[in-house]
């Protein structure tokens, strides 16, 4: 029996699957739902954005694993310039959002403001399907990322806006350095960090 907890690099052709399974990863996320508020439309939006992130973004300048129903996109420090999406990003995204964009807009510069100035690896995005959270596979994807930023003595960050994740981050050894509100009555985003281990 093949192991689905195993991470392995995402090649364009893993767009489709990992799509549609972080689109049900995130559907409950608020931040994802305050930018895609109409549950009708909601899963083809989600499909959609991260379809877009993979395939404009981090596929191209990250590092991105993926076990059998969970997938990690990362960004090493060499690569800290495309943490935040660039102008052809952000347009494709704009037709996704629709109106919706402008808030998205605001929220990925909020986020900008609050970027460490430290060189860093930066987790952009850990989801797994709701029937596979819990089985260890978005947790083999967290050690596989970690075991990276550590290998190069270097400290991780992210964002989340789902508060009951703290835990589970904490839990991995990151401590929340502040909440961010987002604009526009946006719900709020915790930054994180985790310390280098030896």
């Amino acid at each position: 029996m093949q192991m689905t907890n195993v991470p392995r690099a995402a090649t364009p052709d893993d767009a489709p699957s990992i799509s549609r399974l972080l689109a049900l990863a995130f559907d409950d996320d608020p931040m994802m739902r305050w930018f895609f508020p109409d549950p009708a439309t909601r899963p083809a939006g989600l499909d959609g954005y991260f379809t877009t992130l993979f395939t404009r973004q981090y596929g191209r300048h990250g590092v991105c694993e993926r076990t059998a129903d969970a997938a990690a996109f990362w960004v090493p420090p060499q690569a800290q310039d495309k943490a935040v999406p660039d102008e052809e990003t952000l347009l494709e995204l704009t037709e996704l959002l629709g109106d919706r964009a402008e808030p998205f807009r605001r929220s990925v510069e909020a986020a900008a403001d609050s970027a460490p100035q430290e060189p860093h690896w930066y987790l952009a995005v850990l989801g797994a399907a709701p029937a596979a959270q819990g089985r260890g596979q978005g947790g083999a994807l967290l050690r596989s990322g970690l075991a990276k930023a550590d290998a190069a003595g270097l400290p991780v960050y992210l964002e989340s806006s789902k508060e009951a994740n703290l835990a589970v981050y904490g839990h991995f050894g990151f401590e929340v350095l502040e909440e961010v509100r987002l604009p526009e009555d946006g719900p709020a985003l915790w930054v994180m960090r985790r310390a280098a281990r030896p």
